[in-house]
C-alpha cells in the first residue's frame, strides 16, 4: 500500500464527521475541508460531542476531542490536500457540487493519490473521468455512524486500477474495517435496495396503510432488524435520501424510484431527520411519534 500518514477528508458533515473520528481512532492525521469557517466550527462542536457518544458506545478504540483536533486540520483550502496521501470525498449528492471538486483535485494531489468517492448513488465512473487519472478514483461507501460500522462497500469503476483497490482494502483494514468490493452502477448494491425501500416504506405512510411507527416495528419485530428503514433514513438525513433516490430515478429512468411526495414535503419543510430535530419521527425528546 502506498505509505498512507495524512488522509484529506472534503466535506464536514455528519459522513465528514463520522470518517474523520474514525481516521483519528486509527491514528491517521486528518485535512478536514469545507466551504466555510462558519461550517468548520459547526462541526468542531459537533465532534466534540460525537467523540464522547463514541466513547460510551465503543470505549475500547475511543479518542478524546483533545487527541482528535491536536492532529486534524480544519480549513477551508481544497489546496491544502496537497499534503494528502490519501483523499476521502463526502461533500453534498450533487453532481454540480462534486464536479468542480474533482476537476481541482486533478491539479492539486500527487499523482499516486487515491481518491475515495463516499458517495450514496452517483456513478464513480463519471467522477474518476474528471481526475484524468481515473484509475486512481474507487467508491468508498462508508455507513452511518462511520466508527461503529465494521464493514465497508467499496466500488470499483471502469478504470479503477487493481492496485488501487489494493491500496483502498489496505488501508480500510488499517482503520478495523472490512470491505467487499462491487462493481459501479448507480446506487451500488446498499443504496439501490436501501432507497427503494425507504422510499416504500414513505410511501406506506404517505397512503395511510400504516404509522411510520408502526411500520418500523414491522421490520425490526419480524426480521430482526435493528431499526427499521424510515429510523435509518432519518439517522442517514431525509435530504440526503431524497437525493440518492433521485440519481437513481434519473439514472435509470424506471418508474419506481420516483421519489415519494411525502419524503419530499418533508425534506422541503426542513425536517431532515435526527440532525434536524424531525424527520419521519421527533429527536426533541425521548419519545419518538
Amino acid at each position: 500500500m502506498v505509505n498512507v500518514r495524512t488522509v484529506g477528508v472534503i466535506g464536514a458533515g455528519v459522513m465528514g464527521r463520522g470518517v474523520t473520528v474514525a481516521l483519528r481512532q486509527a491514528g491517521y492525521r486528518v485535512i478536514l475541508v469545507d466551504r466555510t469557517e462558519e461550517i468548520l466550527e459547526r462541526s468542531r462542536a459537533q465532534l466534540r460531542d460525537d467523540v464522547r457518544l463514541y466513547a460510551m458506545l465503543a470505549p475500547k478504540s475511543s479518542v478524546t476531542f483533545e487527541e482528535l483536533a491536536a492532529e486534524t486540520v480544519f480549513t477551508t483550502e481544497l489546496e491544502a490536500l496537497a499534503e494528502a496521501d490519501l483523499v476521502v470525498e463526502n461533500a453534498t449528492e450533487r453532481w454540480s457540487v462534486k464536479q468542480p471538486i474533482y476537476e481541482r483535485l486533478a491539479k492539486i494531489c500527487r499523482p499516486d493519490v487515491v481518491v475515495a468517492v463516499n458517495t450514496s448513488a452517483i456513478s464513480i465512473t463519471r467522477l474518476g473521468a474528471l481526475t484524468g487519472r481515473p484509475e486512481n478514483v474507487i467508491g468508498m461507501h462508508f455507513m452511518n455512524p462511520v466508527p461503529l460500522k465494521p464493514t465497508v462497500e467499496v466500488i470499483r469503476a471502469f478504470h479503477t486500477s487493481a492496485s488501487t483497490v489494493d491500496t483502498a482494502r489496505e488501508f480500510l483494514s488499517s482503520m478495523g474495517k472490512k470491505s467487499i468490493v462491487v462493481n459501479d452502477s448507480p446506487g451500488f448494491v446498499t443504496n439501490r435496495v436501501m432507497m427503494l425501500t425507504v422510499n416504500e416504506a414513505a410511501y406506506l405512510v404517505h397512503e395511510g396503510v400504516a404509522s411510520a411507527a408502526d411500520t418500523d416495528r414491522l421490520f425490526v419485530e419480524c426480521f430482526g432488524h435493528t431499526m427499521g428503514p424510515l429510523e435509518t433514513a432519518d439517522l442517514i438525513g431525509l435530504d440526503t435520501v431524497l437525493l440518492s433516490i433521485e440519481v437513481l430515478y434519473d439514472e435509470f429512468k424506471d418508474s419506481k424510484y420516483r421519489p415519494c411526495p411525502l419524503l419530499t414535503k418533508l425534506v422541503d419543510a426542513g425536517l431532515h431527520g435526527r440532525k434536524s430535530g424531525q424527520g419521519f419521527f421527533s429527536y426533541q425528546t425521548a419519545n419518538r411519534g
